[in-house]
């Protein structure tokens, strides 16, 4: 018995979004949440596309390996629970 198997496109990337400033007059410490959960977002979604689903496996060091690899500062412990919370 055979099985059909559908062709598959080729993974096509999303355009870029443009980026918008951000809002002013907000306190310092609105900024600093908005860039780590940015930074914690980039950092779940590569874990996820490299195999990591569990929160348990993503333990700080392999997410701070992961930031090299991607190319972004090593995250602070905090970002790294962060990573964690958006995987689980």
């Amino acid at each position: 018995m055979a099985v059909a198997t559908m062709p598959t496109k080729p993974f096509e990337s999303h355009p870029t979004l443009k980026r918008k400033p951000l809002p002013a007059g907000q306190p310092r410490e609105w900024y600093e949440t908005h860039s780590r959960r940015l930074k914690a977002m980039r950092l779940a979604i590569a874990l996820l596309d490299s195999g990591v689903y569990h929160p348990a496996n993503a333990n700080n060091g392999r997410i701070r390996r992961t930031a090299a690899r991607i190319g972004i500062h090593p995250p602070s412990d905090t970002t790294c629970r962060m990573v964690r919370a958006l995987i689980g």
